[in-house]
């Protein structure tokens, strides 16, 4: 039985994160459906499809489902931006995803709350084995990259020393949480979750339903209430999207 070849869908929601990974993929294809560019190629030895997902779980998810049934992922990496929801993250900190839950999914009395309707699940595992080589390619970037690719003074205009990484649970709902009130309710209810954002169960979702192993990253750019950065696009621009590429390089070359 021939073991069918490794091909990565690569997801992010903000522009920002994939310019550099397109930029250097080799024999670039692009193709637009369900008005997204989808850019096909290679990255460092792996069969690739980047896709801007655009903001929120439907968008996540339609641009999921194409990737699974229009060009034959075999797994997929999301990458973004969250804010923060324990204190032991700052700025700057990576939060690898063990498990995802939509925090705004409630069907109460139908269903226990948080419970996607029909699937007996709330929670959903990402893939260990890609995880850990996700976790892997965190430890190396920081290690190895992260002073040479984060500028000092980027460094010290968002408090930047030494970054760390998280796994656990993310939280994912169709709101952008900017009070310590808000955040303070989603804990109330799910006192594990380490980040909140706006894409990441459904992807898991669709993964978990389709069967295809995936991975979440998310970069702390807020702590999720009212002491966000002074400049976030300045954050995605100098800092997540750096992460993002020196991320995915090391996540693909550990692939090949």
């Amino acid at each position: 039985m021939t073991r069918q070849k490794l091909k990565l869908g690569i997801v992010s929601a903000l522009a920002e994160e994939q310019h550099g990974v397109i930029d250097v993929m080799l024999n670039k294809t692009q193709i637009i459906r369900g008005k997204r560019t989808y850019t096909s190629g290679s990255l460092w030895g792996i069969d690739v499809v980047c896709v801007l997902s655009r903001i929120g779980k439907v968008a996540a998810a339609a641009s999921t489902v194409t990737l699974i049934e229009h060009f034959g992922v075999t797994h997929l990496l999301f990458t973004g931006v969250a804010g923060g929801a324990a204190e032991s993250l700052a700025i700057g900190d990576i939060v690898v995803a063990e498990e995802l839950v939509q925090h705004d999914m409630d069907s109460s009395p139908l269903f226990p709350k948080f419970e996607i309707p029909m699937t007996g699940l709330s929670h959903f595992k990402t893939d260990r084995h890609l995880t850990t080589i996700l976790q892997q390619a965190v430890d190396v970037f920081f290690k190895e990259d992260f002073l040479n690719v984060i500028q000092l003074k980027h460094r010290r205009d968002f408090a930047l020393t030494l970054p760390n990484q998280h796994h656990g649970l993310i939280a994912s709902g169709d709101e952008f949480i900017t009070s310590a009130k808000r955040m303070n309710q989603i804990k109330e209810g799910l006192p594990a979750t380490l980040a909140v954002e706006m894409e990441g169960a459904a992807v898991a979702q669709v993964c978990v339903e389709f069967g295809l192993p995936f991975a979440v990253m998310r970069t702390i750019s807020d702590s999720a209430n009212e002491s966000t950065p002074v400049d976030f696009a300045k954050f995605i621009d100098t800092v997540a999207s750096h992460y993002a590429f020196h991320i995915v390089r090391r996540t693909c070359l550990a692939l090949n």
